[in-house]
């Protein structure tokens, strides 16, 4: 993802519309793309909701409904289509009086603005998660979770890489973008079914969710370096070992160094007596943290992160999550619509033969999605009576952090489009999956929030913060 060029390409198409068309055109064809977009999230979202499935999940389906696969109302020039294909474009003509030869420079205008907004949403959504995962409570889960994070992130990554090279014949870029798709786990999903279940703060509860939020940190290091790896177009010994650790190097500077510039941040939004006194700061903090990483060839995404890891440990973090909450439900829905709507689902139509190694490709991820995610339960050691298959199946679910791979890999345009088609497909069915299984591994629901005695450990508040932010602040 190249959040800072794409500004930079924004500039000149803005302006290269100007030149033909009233810039009021290319204002009312954003307009018109957000009114999409927040309609098809909300409509999503809450069907989504209703059928006891995550929001996130409705969002993308929506994006889906108005994109490329089925309306053509939210289209952009990267997946083969023109002004042709855009419905808010021929609105325009009839509505605004746009003139077909204008329409292409205000069509590349808008696909750029939005997908602008679109890398913002995601840069938020990550500083939001930073600043949900608590690191006292990481250490706290012990060595179980690391080990069960480890291997869930390991096995799937290299089954996929190696899988796609040899059976497919997919070379060495998008085969290494589409494995690490499939190491992350999404932590709102799985902190959800098990508090529905009173598993929350069980055994298996507390390594389930303290190896998904490790599962985020280490899907972020390896998106990073992945992301990093395909602006280069090349796999080269050297650069991977430098980019691991530039990013690991970068993470844990940032959090030590964070202990000192804690005291400074809160002294500084105490100081400050009008309106944004907190958050301004707070997101001048995140965005030199991510312009730093952009610099040292990382993703943004990776800074923004380590700037919520760091605020996360401030007096001012209650306060802080609530105030970035409305500014995540504005811009974090721009980007999974944006991810649905850009996805092509015809390029796996059955119908065409063509199509059908794209089908094959999806099945084969599906399968090493859920394979390589049950398999971490194997992975606990010294507790002869624990549950390994919920463990297991509590890591399946890739939800919105999967979608974050899915959309970096089509930014940096490095995934064909049946094989970012298949990502998003597998993104789906293990999400969709996910909370009924973990149902199924947990037969014998209990009454009681806990089965520990202990109803107000920081990991699950961490867990029901998190999933909480990401569905429904009120849920939390």
């Amino acid at each position: 993802m190249q959040f800072f060029n794409a500004i930079n390409l924004t500039v000149p198409l803005l302006a290269s519309a100007t030149e033909t068309v009233d810039s009021s055109m290319v204002i009312a064809s954003v307009l018109l793309s957000l009114v999409v977009i927040y309609f098809a999230s909300k409509v999503g979202g809450e069907l989504s909701n209703r059928v006891g499935l995550p929001p996130v999940l409705g969002e993308l389906v929506g994006g889906v409904i108005i994109g490329v696969s089925v309306l053509h109302l939210l289209v952009f020039p990267e997946g083969g289509t023109d002004s042709s294909n855009s419905l808010i474009m021929t609105f325009l003509q009839i509505t605004a009086g746009l003139s077909p030869e204008a329409t292409p420079q205000v069509f590349a205008a808008q696909s750029e603005v939005v997908s602008v907004l679109a890398e913002l949403g995601v840069i938020i959504l990550l500083f939001e998660i930073g600043l949900e995962s608590n690191l006292k409570d990481l250490m706290a889960v012990g060595i179980q979770a690391v080990v069960v994070a480890v291997v869930g992130v390991a096995v799937p990554f290299a089954a996929g890489t190696v899988g796609l090279m040899a059976l497919f014949g997919i070379s060495a870029i998008p085969a290494i973008f589409a494995g690490a798709a499939l190491t992350a786990t999404s932590i709102g999903i799985t902190s959800k079914v098990l508090s529905e279940l009173g598993r929350l703060n069980s055994k298996e509860g507390q390594i389930i969710l303290g190896a998904a939020v490790i599962d985020d940190v280490l899907g972020i290091i390896v998106l990073a370096v992945v992301a990093s790896l395909a602006k280069d177009g090349a796999v080269d010994v050297g650069n991977v070992i430098y980019l691991i650790t530039s990013a690991t190097g970068f993470l844990v500077g940032a959090i030590v160094l964070g202990n000192v510039f804690n005291k400074s941040f809160v002294a500084i939004a105490d100081k400050l007596k009008t309106r944004g006194e907190l958050i301004i700061p707070a997101f001048i903090f995140a965005f030199v943290m991510a312009y730093f990483a952009a610099v040292i060839h990382l993703e943004a995404i990776l800074g923004a992160f380590a700037a919520g890891l760091v605020l996360e440990e401030t007096d001012k973090r209650k306060e802080l999550q609530k105030q970035v909450i409305p500014i995540a439900d504005i811009l974090v829905p721009i980007f999974f619509v944006t991810v649905g709507a850009k996805t092509d689902f015809g390029v796996l139509n059955p119908a065409i033969p063509s199509n059908r190694e794209g089908l094959i490709m999806a099945t084969f991820l599906i399968t090493v999605a859920i394979i390589g995610k049950v398999i971490t339960g194997l992975a606990v050691f010294g507790q002869p009576n624990i549950n390994r298959l919920a463990i297991g199946v509590g890591m399946i679910p890739r939800g919105e952090v999967g979608l974050v791979f899915a959309g970096v890999g089509a930014a940096s345009g490095v995934l064909s489009k049946p094989l970012g088609a298949a990502i998003i497909m597998m993104v789906i069915l293990t999400t969709f999956l996910a909370p009924p299984l973990l149902r199924f591994v947990f037969p014998e629901s209990t009454t009681a929030a806990t089965l520990d005695g202990s109803d107000d450990t920081s990991l699950a508040v961490a867990a029901a913060n998190h999933a909480g932010a990401l569905e429904d602040s009120s849920d939390s």
